[in-house]
């Protein structure tokens, strides 16, 4: 009895390891269904933040890891977020120039990536580019 259960368990392993592994080469980073992204979006794995708030630009879902979260819980997620001022001279000029100018922003890490806060909690989630 214990044969066949061991054998079975074996087999599992085996075709899970297979999966992730076919997972891996099939989703290589920074593509958003990547492994590593994945179990970092649902907080299983503890991903280099940098890339992954790079890999949020494919993701169609991103916008569910910052709306109606706070400061502070976003800023456990991503590690830290930049302020204006603390942020290149093209993301002030395009805040300064855009319809967001004089609203509450924080930016994700050194991303061009721009959350809009009312009160403390995030109301919206902009990809500066090209402005």
């Amino acid at each position: 009895m214990r044969k066949p259960f061991a054998r079975a368990v074996a087999l599992v392993i085996a075709f899970s390891i297979a999966v992730v592994i076919a997972w891996a080469l099939t989703y290589p980073e920074p593509d958003p269904k990547n492994i590593k992204y994945v179990l970092w979006k649902h907080g299983l794995y503890g991903m280099d933040l940098d890339t992954a708030s790079n890999t949020m630009i494919g993701d169609a879902n991103r916008k569910i890891l910052v709306l109606g979260k706070t400061k502070a819980e976003l800023r456990e997620r991503f590690g830290y977020l930049s302020t204006l001022p603390e942020t290149s001279p093209y993301l002030r000029g395009c805040y300064e120039t855009s319809g967001w100018k004089g609203t509450d922003v924080l930016f994700i890490r050194k991303s061009p990536w721009m959350i809009v806060f009312s009160g403390d909690k995030a109301t919206k989630l902009v990809l500066i580019k090209g402005c």
